[in-house]
C-alpha cells in the first residue's frame, strides 16, 4: 500500500477539524513552517493523523524522549494499522562515550549495551524511510546523529528474483559481506542459514524472515514466511535485501578509506612530533594502524564511524547524513513538544565537540573523528522537512520560525477542563502525600509525583514503599524499554504511584492518573519553570476528577503564571461545554502490549536439560555463552561465573 489510511474509532470533533483544514491550508501557501498551539488532551495526535492521510507524504516525528515517543509510536500503529508505522530513538541500554579527562590523565573507553530489538526497528525505519512512500518514523533527537550515507546502503541491496541463476556459494558470500551472520541453529535477525538448496535470511528490519529455494543455481521459489511458526506469508516474484548495518562497504571503498586514512594519520604523527608531543604521536600511530588492519583483514572495526568521512566521501565540516537523509524531499516533519525538543537539538553539537577535542589533542583520535558527530543547529534547519512545531507551550523561538503562524487547539472533545490546582505548605508534606494518594488508590486512581532529583525520587519512593504503597520511580536511568513498561504498569495497576523528575511532564499520557503532586514547587528553576509547570498540571488534565498539589512555601512568578493560564484554559473549556452541551467525561483508552518482548528466561533445569536432544543442548550453550560474556562486560562477575559452570554440566552430557 502506498497511501496512508487512517482508522480511528471516533469522529473528528468542529474543532480538531477546523485545526487540520488550518494547518493543511498552510501548507498548501507555501508556508514551510507553522505552530499547532494545542492543550493536553485536545487531540494534538489526531489532527497530526488526518494531516498525514490528507498531504500522503512521509512523515518524521521527533520527540524530546524516548518514552515520550514510544507512547505516540503505539498510537500512530493504531491510526495506521495498514502502512509503515517506524520507531528510530538511541539502542544503547548503556553508554558510555570513549573520552579522556586531561586534568586525571584518565583515558575512558567507549562502553555499551546494545537493546537488540530497538536496534532493528531502527533498521526498520531507515529501511521504509528510503523505499515506501506511506512510512511514518516517530523519532528521537538521536535521527540528528551519523548513521552512513543512504545511497550507499541502497547500492549494497542484493536483488533476488525468481528463475534468476545465483550460485550457492556467491549467495553466501555476499550476505556475509552484507554483515548477515551465518548460523545452523540460532535464527535470528541479521542471520542466514542454510539448509541443502534452501536459504533462509532474517532481514534486521523485517518482522519476518525471507526464504529462498534454489534448484540447482537457479532460485525457484521466494517466500515471506514467519520465523516462528514457519508459514508461508506470501509467495514473491523478486525481492531486495538489504544490508544488516549501514556501515558496509565495498572493496574498493574500504581501500581507499584505508589509504586515505594512513596518508592522513602521517600527517598527524608528524605535528604531534613536532610540537614535542610523542607520546601522542605513537599512542595515535598504534591506536589507528591496529583499526586499519582490522578493516583490510575483516572490513569493518571498533569504533568504525570515526572514520566515517573516508567511507562517505565527505568533505571536513561537511554535514554528516542522518535519517533525515534517508526521506525523500516533500517529506513532512511534526516537532512534537518543540519547546524542548528544538533545545535538545541545538545542544547536541557542542557537547560532542567538546568531547572530541579532547580525544583528539591527545593522540587517541585522528580529526577525522569530529566529523562523526550530530547536526549542528543550522545543518537540521536546512535539512528540515515542511515543518509543523506542535506545544501546549510554544517557545519564541518556534513562534518566529513560524513567522506566526499559529494554530490554536485549545479545546477537548471530551469537555474535560484543566486540573484545581491546591498550594499547600511543605511542613509535613510527606505525610500529607501519603494522607492523599491512601484516598485516591481508595478510588481506584493513580498519582504521579514530582521531584528535583534522581536522589529525592529514591528516596521518597523506598520511604512510600515502607508505608505499604505500590511504588516505583521513573528516571533516565532506567532504560528505554523497562521505562515504557513502568508506565504501563501503572495503567495496569501494578503500580499505584509513579515518582520521576522530568520524565512526568510532556506528552506523557495516563488516562488512569487523577492527582499529580508536585513537591518543591516554589524553586525557580528549569524543572519548576512556568512552561514545566504547565506541562506538569496538564498530566493530571485527562481524568474528570483531576487535580494537583503543589507544596511550597512561597508564591513564585512561574507559579503565578501556571495557575492563571490553567484558570484561563478552565474557563475557555467550561464555556465551550455549556456552548455544545458536553458533560466532561474521563478518557478511555486501551491498555497497549509492550514495547518490544520481554527476553526469554533460560531454564537450566535439570530434568528439563535432559530432556533435550543434541542439537537443543548446543543450541542452549550458545544462549548461555552469550549472557555469560554480557555478564563480563558488565563487571558482574559472579552472574558470569554462574553462566560458565550451567555451560560446562550440559558439555560434561553431550
Amino acid at each position: 500500500m502506498d497511501s496512508f489510511r487512517l482508522q480511528a474509532p471516533y469522529e473528528i470533533s468542529p474543532d480538531q477539524q477546523q485545526a487540520t483544514n488550518e494547518l493543511l491550508q498552510n501548507i498548501e501557501n507555501g508556508k514551510q513552517r507553522q505552530t499547532l498551539l494545542g492543550v493536553t488532551g485536545s487531540g494534538k495526535t489526531f489532527v497530526m493523523a488526518n494531516v498525514i492521510q490528507k498531504l500522503d507524504r512521509p512523515t518524521l516525528i521527533l520527540s524530546h524522549n524516548k518514552t515520550l515517543a514510544a507512547q505516540l509510536y503505539e498510537e500512530f500503529k493504531e491510526y495506521f494499522p495498514e502502512n509503515s508505522v517506524k520507531y528510530f530513538v538511541s539502542y544503547y541500554d548503556y553508554y558510555q562515550p570513549e573520552a579522556y579527562i586531561p586534568s586525571k590523565d584518565l583515558y575512558i573507553e567507549k562502553e555499551s549495551q546494545v537493546n537488540k530489538a530497538i536496534e532493528n526497528l531502527r533498521f526498520g525505519a531507515m529501511n521504509s524511510a528510503l523505499t515506501r512512500k506511506d512510512t511514518i518514523v516517530v523519532a528521537s533527537v538521536s535521527c540528528i546523529y551519523n548513521i552512513g550515507d543512504p545511497e550507499n546502503y541502497e547500492n549494497k541491496s542484493l536483488e533476488l528474483r525468481k528463475g534468476h541463476e545465483f550460485n550457492l556459494t556467491d549467495l553466501a558470500r555476499e550476505l556475509v559481506a552484507m554483515r548477515y551472520v551465518r548460523d545452523t541453529y540460532d535464527f535470528d535477525t541479521g542471520v542466514f542459514r542454510i539448509n541443502g538448496d534452501t536459504v533462509e535470511i532474517f532481514p534486521p528490519y523485517e518482522e519476518y524472515s525471507i526464504r529462498i529455494e534454489m534448484f540447482g543455481d537457479t532460485i525457484e521459489n521466494i517466500f515471506k514466511v514467519d520465523p516462528i511458526s514457519k508459514h508461508k506469508i506470501q509467495e514473491m516474484k523478486e525481492i531486495l535485501i538489504f544490508p544488516a548495518t549501514s556501515l558496509v562497504y565495498s572493496d574498493d571503498v574500504i581501500k581507499s578509506a584505508v589509504g586515505n586514512i594512513q596518508r592522513d594519520l602521517m600527517q598527524r604523527v608528524a605535528f604531534l612530533k613536532n610540537i614535542g608531543k610523542d607520546i601522542e604521536a605513537y599512542r595515535l600511530e598504534q591506536k589507528t594502524n591496529y583499526d586499519i588492519e582490522m578493516l583490510q583483514e575483516v572490513g569493518y572495526c571498533k569504533s568504525m564511524e570515526n572514520y566515517s568521512i573516508y567511507f562517505d566521501g565527505r568533505k571536513t565540516g561537511e554535514a554528516p547524513y542522518t535519517l533525515l537523509d534517508y526521506f525523500p524531499d516533500d517529506y513532512l516533519m511534526f516537532i512534537d513538544e518543540s519547546h524542548i525538543t528544538i533545545p535538545q537539538v541545538g545542544g547536541m553539537y557542542n557537547g560532542d565537540r567538546a568531547r572530541k577535542d579532547n580525544l583528539i589533542e591527545y593522540g587517541f583520535r585522528l580529526p577525522s573523528a569530529r566529523d562523526n558527530r550530530p547536526l549542528n543547529f543550522n545543518e537540521f534547519v536546512k535539512k528540515q522537512g515542511n515543518t509543523v512545531y506542535i506545544s501546549a507551550t510554544p517557545s519564541e523561538y518556534e513562534l518566529q520560525d513560524s513567522n506566526k503562524n499559529v494554530v490554536e487547539l485549545l479545546t477537548r472533545p471530551t469537555g474535560l477542563v484543566d486540573p484545581e490546582i491546591e498550594i499547600r505548605k511543605t511542613e509535613g508534606q510527606i505525610d500529607d502525600v501519603i494522607t492523599e494518594i491512601n484516598k485516591n488508590v481508595a478510588n481506584g486512581q493513580r498519582v504521579l509525583v514530582t521531584t528535583l532529583t534522581k536522589r529525592m525520587a529514591e528516596d521518597l519512593t523506598d520511604y512510600l514503599k515502607d508505608s505499604g504503597i505500590k511504588v516505583q520511580y521513573l528516571h533516565s536511568d532506567i532504560d528505554t524499554v523497562e521505562r515504557v513498561e513502568i508506565l504501563r504498569e501503572l495503567r495496569l495497576g501494578k503500580y499505584d504511584v509513579i515518582v520521576g523528575i522530568n520524565l512526568l511532564r510532556e506528552g506523557i499520557d495516563l488516562p488512569e492518573v487523577s492527582l499529580v503532586i508536585i513537591l518543591d514547587a516554589d524553586k525557580e528553576g528549569f524543572l519548576r519553570s512556568k512552561t514545566s509547570l504547565v506541562q506538569t498540571i496538564g498530566r493530571a488534565a485527562r481524568h474528570v476528577q483531576g487535580r494537583v498539589i503543589m507544596y511550597a512555601d512561597n508564591m513564585t512568578d512561574s507559579m503565578k503564571y501556571a495557575i492563571s493560564e490553567t484558570n484561563r484554559r478552565r474557563k475557555y473549556q467550561k464555556k465551550y461545554n455549556e456552548e455544545h452541551g458536553i458533560t466532561p467525561t474521563s478518557i478511555v483508552k486501551e491498555i497497549r502490549g509492550s514495547l518490544v518482548e520481554k527476553e526469554e528466561e533460560i531454564n537450566v533445569d535439570d530434568e528439563y536439560v535432559e530432556k533435550l536432544d543434541q542439537k537443543q543442548k548446543r543450541l542452549l550453550i550458545k544462549k548461555l555463552e552469550a549472557k555469560m560474556l554480557l555478564a563480563a562486560d558488565g563487571m558482574q562477575f559472579e552472574k558470569a561465573a554462574e553462566y560458565r559452570d550451567q555451560i560446562k554440566e550440559i558439555q560434561s552430557n553431550l
